[in-house]
């Protein structure tokens, strides 16, 4: 299926975000200095105009609550950090407050003032211990103090999302001029989103062991916050309700946890959720050797976006490791020991969604062995290709991949043609099948019309979804979704899932073209099919969507799918080259080994 969308002059990125990078690149091209030395005082000084922000105003809320003079006045403890930390912000030193370094008389040193500011509320703030930049004094004075009164520009009546999205519009800037590196901190918010929508983490433990800058947690707890007025109850990890009331509250509802190979990218992950109001549990290390979570089914939900094709891995340290009961791939890829680490993550209801190398879902020899293992165990739900240009890195397509463990409790498949499966039963009212349903959520306006579902889901279907031909064109080299098309995605899911679609995004009118009334999951060539056990045994165990889908009528293969195809075809090829590589070495040292007995 084919849809794609222009960018427009004001709708990738709102006025204000790019208002403030203009101006912070401007003065950028003046300071002669990298994207990876600049970045970090950058976002620094964001996040202490946020913190600024919501230190001023739960400090005049606790100036009202404990009103001076009266009798009782002398005996008023002093307003101290634990009265902030208690209301889940920040404490600032005088020294630190924002009004402080913009009065700086001239000649003053603003890099060390700005390096003490932030020494100072480490040490009154322990969970930032270590977290915050201080390498301030790289940038001249006159430019750090017009970088200081740009910042000051985001007004004070701004919330902490405003806030988030600037650091989050700066993250993708900056990852965009670094490049390669940029793309080890940092997964694009499209894809971040489309993960999160599919996954619907409403309540639980979450897993990033390729955390980065911590994006993944980022949109969770967004999607809590999105989902709060349509849930009555608190989901729990499969997600069944509870019979709680739902918060809404992402600090109540999910934990999350995270492990960074690189020690200032796990520094900049604490700080997005500290410009977030969030916190969580971020630890350094490299995830090949040290699992410093000790994940092995403590998990409700796994996100990640981890290094593909990884090569070079010391196998011999793995031996004996629980995270791969599937076996140690022999290929010297580390594609199918990220995959392993998601799974075995996982708890018994657990769900999982990753991004991957369009390599894995066709590699063979043992890689294909573990694959089909995991297959025939009935947790992978579905996979979703997506097209070419979506990362700042690589310009190859991707496929995301879902597990769900908790699927494998679910019917198997009658003969086909798939009648109901899982999710409500024909007939039955949205408003009777909440308790039942995956999610347990209606819709927004129009909603009603697609709440009596019948999904085709069972413990042997997988869905495969081909959305390389949906996007919008930011720029030649550079495409993401649109809001209605990540919705229109999300909904093909829930339709097989038998959830309520949501409709609050503009993705109604293209629902309408593509599916129209229809209550009954239905499968649409070009664009998505509910694969049995059988038919993915009869593709080799194959997980690439396009075996599966097929083109819908009327379209013919273009130029942009023989290329991507080509380039996939290349991509395996080498892998296979690779495996032949290992393979000869392998012999000869048998043969010696033989001819010296």
């Amino acid at each position: 299926m084919h849809w794609t969308e222009p960018a427009t002059a004001d709708d990738s990125h709102a006025e204000l975000e790019k208002k403030l990078w203009d101006a912070a690149n401007q003065l950028w091209s003046n300071a002669a200095l990298k994207p990876s030395e600049y970045s970090p005082t950058v976002l620094g000084l964001i996040f202490l105009r946020y913190a600024d922000v919501r230190f001023a105003s739960v400090k005049e809320e606790i100036g009202r609550d404990r009103p001076p003079g009266g009798p009782t006045s002398s005996r008023r403890r002093t307003i101290g950090p634990t009265d902030f930390h208690a209301a889940g912000v920040v404490y600032l030193p005088d020294d630190a407050r924002f009004s402080h370094l913009l009065s700086l008389p001239e000649g003053a040193n603003v890099g060390q003032a700005v390096n003490d500011a932030m020494r100072a509320i480490e040490k009154k703030n322990p969970d930032l211990a270590d977290v915050l930049p201080k390498s301030y004094h790289i940038l001249e004075s006159r430019t750090l103090a017009s970088l200081l009164k740009t910042m000051a520009s985001i007004s004070m009546d701004k919330g902490g999302d405003t806030f988030g999205l600037i650091y989050e519009y700066f993250l993708g800037k900056f990852a965009m001029s670094e490049g390669q590196k940029g793309g080890e901190f940092y997964t694009p918010t499209s894809i971040v989103k489309l993960i999160v929508e599919i996954l619907e983490p409403y309540h639980g433990r979450i897993l990033d062991p390729a955390c980065g800058s911590g994006g993944m947690f980022i949109q969770s707890a967004r999607f809590v916050e999105a989902h709060k007025s349509s849930r009555t109850l608190t989901p729990g990890p499969s997600p069944k309700g509870r019979g709680e009331k739902y918060s809404g509250d992402p600090v109540k509802e999910i934990s999350v946890h995270g492990q960074e190979r690189v020690t200032d990218t796990a520094r900049l992950a604490r700080l997005n959720l500290a410009v977030h109001g969030l916190s969580g549990d971020i630890k350094q290390g490299n995830t090949y050797y040290e699992d410093l979570q000790d994940s092995v089914g403590r998990f409700d939900f796994v996100l990640a976006n981890p290094p593909f094709n990884v090569s070079k891995i010391d196998k011999e340290r793995l031996a004996g490791d629980p995270r791969y009961p599937f076996g140690i791939p022999r290929t010297d890829n580390g594609n199918y020991l990220w995959i392993q680490h998601f799974h075995s993550a996982l708890n018994k209801k657990g769900r999982a969604g990753f991004v991957m190398a369009n390599s894995a879902a066709d590699a063979r020899s043992s890689e294909q062995e573990i694959r089909e293992k995991i297959i025939r165990a009935g947790h992978v739900d579905v996979m979703v290709a997506i097209g070419p240009n979506f990362f700042f890195t690589v310009t190859l397509p991707c496929t995301l991949w879902f597990f769900d463990k908790g699927k494998s409790a679910l019917p198997p498949s009658p003969p086909a043609p798939l009648p109901a499966g899982e999710g409500s039963k024909k007939g039955k009212s949205a408003a009777n099948s909440k308790s039942s349903s995956p999610t347990g959520r209606g819709g927004g306006e129009g909603a009603a019309a697609y709440s009596n579902h019948v999904g085709a889901r069972y413990s042997d279907t997988v869905l495969f979804i081909d959305a390389r031909h949906i996007f919008r064109q930011l720029d030649r080299a550079h495409r993401d979704f649109t809001h209605a098309q990540l919705e229109f995605i999300a909904n093909v899911v829930r339709f097989y899932r038998g959830e309520d679609l949501e409709l609050n995004d503009g993705s109604d009118e293209k629902w309408q073209e593509v599916f129209g009334d229809a209550i009954t999951y239905r499968d649409v060539p070009g664009l998505c099919k509910a694969a049995t056990l059988q038919e993915i045994e009869a593709q080799s165990w194959s997980l690439n969507p396009g075996r599966y889908v097929g083109v819908a009528k009327g379209e013919d293969l273009s130029d942009e799918d023989f290329k991507e195809q080509l380039e996939a075809l290349n991509e395996e090829l080498e892998v296979l080259n690779a495996e032949a590589q290992e393979l000869e070495a392998k012999i000869a040292e048998n043969v010696t080994e033989l001819l010296e007995a």
